[in-house]
């Protein structure tokens, strides 16, 4: 009688250890779904204009005159690639 009632409190807290196991993994799984979500959700804000700030990229126009034009190169010849 000892033994049966030993048996089945071992098999009970198998049961309960593996349902909380299983609970854990559940809850690690759902908190990476919430995180990928929030990432998701941050990258639809980006894509969908809400958080462009160009105005701190801007060039000024006056600035442009100080730089020098630059020749182009037309001497490329393919015969060096090879």
């Amino acid at each position: 009688m000892k033994f049966l009632f030993i048996i089945s409190a071992l098999l009970i807290g198998l049961l309960s250890a593996d349902s909380l196991s299983k609970d854990s993994i559940a809850n690690q799984e759902l908190q990476k779904q919430i995180e990928k979500e929030k990432k998701y959700a941050k990258e639809q804000k980006f894509y969908q204009k809400k958080e462009y700030d160009l105005k701190s990229m801007e060039i000024n126009p006056d600035s442009l005159s100080s730089i020098p034009d630059t020749e182009d190169e037309d001497d490329f010849d393919m015969d060096d690639v090879y």
